[in-house]
């Protein structure tokens, strides 16, 4: 069977480069720490790691295994840390990473108010719309559009009916002229969005049980959904973009909706985690309160 203190080590270990690190920062001699090493190794029937006096790697199966034993250590950790707290406490610090456009437009005044109602949550935000590492980085949760592709994370649904809107100013489209179907984005400066390495430039629809992807192009490009919205309100072109993004400008008229008559691209907005056992009443608390406040945000 393998031992939680093994994992811990073999995990220190990894990330402190050396198992005398990692033995001063378990409180351990280097001996208890190679021997936990081996323990670990003979258990798996594998080399975890290629050592030698000066150097240390990870094979290729202890590559494989480290997100195994990092999830199993957060997971051990997570139940240690729900026995001992009250179950109906709504309590503690929340490290949340939430997308860049709908974070600080939308979710800012959302999270105070929140804090207003339970003043012993404290927040920690990360404001990205590149999804947070949920095994490597400090953060218990993250909001984000999509269903992610790491089927490993719990998936809680916010919003799941969002969809994307096609939009632009009055200024451009007095400028420009208004797109009466998707082929005419061909014609338009549209604004598009990259992220990591992926080009965002192929909008998708539906009509009449057909769907339909264009290849749009315009002079600019952002890695930040923020600034799309804002070259958007400048009248520098056409937009792809989340209605929760823009749903704001749409009433006030800053921005206008386009291509109504066809159904754009699905965009369902979801709290992520890495495991159940992390979900604490506050926590759950924040979802229920999300969940309402995004019912009442498109109710208008």
């Amino acid at each position: 069977m393998v031992r939680f203190e093994d994992l811990r080590i073999f995990v220190a270990a990894t990330d402190l480069g050396s198992f005398s690190a990692a033995a001063r920062e378990l409180d351990l001699t280097p001996a208890v720490a190679s021997a936990a090493l081996k323990r670990l190794e003979q258990e798996l029937e594998t080399r975890l790691f290629v050592r030698s006096t000066r150097s240390l790697r990870l094979t290729s199966d202890g590559e494989r295994y480290l997100e195994y034993a990092r999830s199993a250590i957060s997971t051990l950790e997570a139940g240690k840390n729900a026995m001992a707290r009250d179950k109906t406490d709504i309590a503690g610090t929340l490290s949340v990473s939430i997308p860049s456009d709908l974070g600080r437009h939308v979710l800012l005044p959302w999270l105070d108010e929140f804090q207003r109602q339970h003043p012993r949550v404290n927040f920690q935000l990360r404001i990205s719309d590149r999804l947070a590492d949920l095994y490597r980085q400090p953060v218990d949760i993250a909001v984000r559009y999509g269903t992610p592709n790491d089927s490993s994370l719990v998936a809680l649904p916010l919003a799941e009916h969002n969809r994307r809107v096609v939009c632009a100013a009055p200024a451009y489209l007095s400028r420009h002229g208004v797109p009466q179907t998707p082929a005419d984005l061909r014609r338009h400066n549209c604004l598009s969005f990259v992220l990591g390495e992926t080009l965002h430039d192929r909008w998708t629809f539906e009509h009449d049980g057909t769907s339909l992807t264009i290849p749009v192009k315009g002079d600019r490009v952002g890695d930040d959904g923020d600034l799309v919205r804002r070259w958007a309100l400048a009248g520098h072109g056409v937009a792809y973009k989340s209605r929760y993004d823009v749903l704001t400008d749409l009433r006030a008229g800053r921005l206008v909706e386009l291509l109504t008559g066809y159904v754009s691209e699905s965009s369902p907005l979801y709290l992520l985690c890495v495991h159940r056992m992390l979900l604490s009443p506050a926590v759950r608390r924040l979802r229920e309160f999300l969940q309402e406040r995004f019912k009442a945000f498109e109710a208008g």
